[in-house]
C-alpha cells in the first residue's frame, strides 16, 4: 500500500471512530430500551456541502435515508451558527417514518462550517393514532407528531418550549425528553472529537482528504459494478398487504448495467396504496444504497472500502411520484420505512441474481416483524414498547443462512428481557429458535425465532408485519423459508392473528411471533 493509501486510511479510520463514539455516547446516555438495549439509532458525518464522509455501523435504513435529512436541514437554514442543532422527521423533508427523529449540527472552523454531525433515533412514541405511532394508517396525519426542519437549539441554548411539544405528543414524556438529550449529548462529543481532529491535522489537509476518499469510494463502487456483465435485466415482488385495505402492490425495476454504472429503474411500480405500506424516496435511495454497498464490500467484509457519497455516484436511481417506492403528501408512510424497505431490497438482489444467478443468495426473512405494545402501568404511567424481531436469513452459495438474525435493512439488536421487563409491565414467556423454518436446500435458509409475551395490565398491541402470506423465496432451485405467524393466546384458546392489525389485551392475555425462515440455496440432497 501507497504511503498516500495509508493516509487516506488512517482518515477514513479517524472520521468513521469519531461516528461509532457518537454512538457509543448515545447508548450509553438513551432513557429508553429501544435506544439504549435496541440500539435503534445511527450516527454519521457530513461535510459542509451535505456529502456523507463517515458514518457507523448502524442502521441502514437510517443512514441511506439520512442524506435527505441533512439536505433538508441546509435548505431550511442556510445560515445556521454555532451552536445550532437543527431537528426533523417528516418524510417529506427528508425523514422516513415520524418515530425516527433526526438532528443535524454544523461543526464550525475559523468562523466557517466545516461540516456536519447527524444522527437519527427512533423514538418509542411520538403520538399518533396507536402506542408506538406505528398504526395501520390511511393517512400521515394519523401517525403522529410531523416535524419539519426546525431549530431545537440555537447557539447552545435548547428550545426547552419546542422540547415540551414534542414530550407532550407521547405516550411517555419523560422517555422522550432523556432520549433526545441522548441525542444532543452525540453530538457535542462528535463535534469535540471533529474539532480536536482539525487541530491536529490542519483543515486544508483534511478537505483535500475528503475529495481523494469520495474518489476512492466511487472507483471502488465502479469497479465492483464492472465485475457484473453489461446489460438490462427486471425482476418484481409485492407487499401482501398494505395495512388498511388488504390489497396487495407490486415493486417492479430495471436495472441496466453499462460502463461501470448501474441505473435502476422504479417506474413501473404500482401506485402509492391506501395504508401505511409506503415508502417515500430516501427509503428507496437508502434500500438501492445497502446491496450495492453489500456488493461492493462483499469480497472484504472485515476491512471494506470507505462508504462514503463517493460510493452512489456510479448510482442512478430512477422513481415515479406518487408510486409505491416514492410517496407523496399525505401518504401514511408508517410501514414502508420498516417493510416496504425491505422488500425494495428483495427485488433489487433479485436483480443482481439476474446477472449473477451463482453470487447472490436467497431471499431472507423480508420483514421487521414490527410490534408494539403499550397503556398505562399499575402506578398510572403510560408507557409504549416498541421491538423489532430477528428471523432467519437467506443461504448463499456454500454457505448456510444465519438464524435469528435481523436482517438487511435493520440492524438493531433484541430488547433483553431482563430490560424489557424492568421497563415495562410484561412478562417474556418464550424466547428461541424456531426450528424448520428455514428452506431446505445444498446450504440451508436461516431459521427464524420465537418470542412470547405476557400482558401484566391492559393494553393495545399493534402487528405491522410481511411474510405472513409469501414465503421468502429459495434460490438456484433450493426451498423457501416458512413464513411468519402471530398468534393471541387468552383463557388456554390460541387464536391466529393477521399480519396487520391492533388489538386489546387483558392482563394475562399471551402474544406469540414466530417469524420467516430464509430461502434455502440449491437443490435439497433429496431433490438431486
Amino acid at each position: 500500500m501507497s504511503s498516500r493509501a495509508t493516509d487516506l486510511a488512517v482518515f477514513h479510520h479517524m472520521y468513521q471512530s469519531i461516528a461509532d463514539e457518537m454512538g457509543a455516547g448515545l447508548a450509553r446516555t438513551a432513557y429508553s430500551p429501544n435506544i439504549k438495549e435496541r440500539r435503534d439509532f445511527s450516527c454519521a458525518l457530513f461535510d459542509a456541502e451535505g456529502r456523507l464522509l463517515a458514518q457507523a455501523a448502524h442502521i441502514p435504513v437510517h443512514l441511506g435515508a439520512m442524506p435527505r435529512s441533512v439536505e433538508a436541514a441546509r435548505r431550511a437554514f442556510p445560515s445556521m451558527l454555532p451552536g445550532d442543532v437543527v431537528m426533523l422527521n417528516d418524510p417529506f423533508e427528508g425523514g422516513t417514518h415520524l418515530p425516527d427523529i433526526t438532528l443535524v449540527s454544523p461543526v464550525f472552523h475559523d468562523e466557517a462550517c466545516f461540516g456536519f454531525t447527524a444522527t437519527r433515533a427512533h423514538h418509542a412514541d411520538v403520538g399518533g393514532m396507536t402506542p408506538g405511532s406505528l398504526p395501520n394508517s390511511r393517512s400521515i396525519y394519523q401517525e403522529g407528531l410531523r416535524i419539519p426542519p426546525v431549530r431545537l437549539v440555537r447557539t447552545r441554548e435548547i428550545n426547552d418550549d419546542l422540547l415540551r411539544i414534542v414530550c407532550a405528543n407521547s405516550r411517555n414524556p419523560s422517555e422522550r425528553r432523556g432520549d433526545m438529550r441522548a441525542q444532543l449529548h452525540a453530538h457535542h462529543l462528535g463535534e469535540t472529537r471533529w474539532r480536536d481532529m482539525l487541530h491536529r491535522c490542519g483543515a486544508r489537509t483534511l478537505q483535500l482528504a475528503h475529495e481523494e476518499l469520495f474518489a476512492y469510494a466511487e472507483s471502488a463502487m465502479r469497479n465492483a459494478i464492472a465485475e457484473l456483465p453489461e446489460g438490462e435485466w427486471t425482476a418484481g415482488d409485492g407487499i401482501e398487504n398494505d395495512s388498511a385495505t388488504g390489497v396487495e402492490a407490486g415493486i417492479r425495476a430495471k436495472l441496466i448495467l453499462k460502463d461501470g454504472t448501474a441505473q435502476i429503474d422504479f417506474t413501473d411500480t404500482d401506485d402509492a396504496v391506501a395504508g401505511s405500506l409506503n415508502a417515500v424516496r430516501a427509503i428507496t435511495e437508502a434500500a438501492v444504497a445497502y446491496v450495492f454497498l453489500c456488493w461492493m464490500c462483499k469480497d472484504n467484509p472485515a476491512d471494506p472500502p470507505p462508504v462514503n457519497a463517493g460510493c452512489l455516484r456510479p448510482l442512478t436511481l430512477r422513481t415515479r411520484p406518487g408510486s409505491l417506492v416514492d410517496a407523496q403528501l399525505p401518504s401514511a408512510v408508517a410501514g414502508g420505512n420498516v417493510e416496504t424497505s425491505q422488500r425494495i431490497v428483495d427485488v433489487v438482489l433479485a436483480l443482481l441474481a439476474r446477472a449473477a444467478p451463482d453470487r447472490v443468495p436467497a431471499q431472507s426473512q423480508g420483514t421487521m416483524n414490527n410490534i408494539t405494545f403499550g397503556g398505562t402501568d399499575a402506578t398510572g404511567k403510560g408507557f409504549a414498547y416498541y421491538e423489532t424481531l430477528a428471523g432467519g436469513s437467506g443461504a448463499g452459495p456454500g454457505r448456510p443462512g444465519a438464524s435469528a438474525i435481523q436482517c438487511h435493512m435493520t440492524n438493531t439488536l433484541n430488547t433483553p428481557i431482563e430490560a424489557l421487563e424492568f421497563a415495562y409491565p410484561l412478562r417474556v414467556r418464550e424466547l428461541g429458535i424456531r426450528g424448520g423454518s428455514g428452506g431446505r436446500g445444498q446450504s440451508p435458509g436461516g431459521n427464524g425465532m420465537t418470542r412470547e409475551w405476557e400482558a401484566l395490565v391492559p393494553m393495545e398491541v399493534t402487528f405491522l408485519t410481511e411474510r405472513r402470506l409469501l414465503s421468502p423465496a429459495g434460490a438456484q432451485g433450493g426451498d423457501p423459508g416458512k413464513p411468519g405467524r402471530q398468534l393471541l393466546l387468552r383463557d388456554g384458546i390460541s387464536t391466529l392473528l393477521p399480519g396487520k392489525g391492533t388489538l386489546s389485551l387483558q392482563a394475562g392475555d399471551r402474544i406469540r411471533v414466530e417469524t420467516p425462515g430464509g430461502g434455502g440455496f440449491g437443490p435439497p440432497a433429496s431433490a438431486t
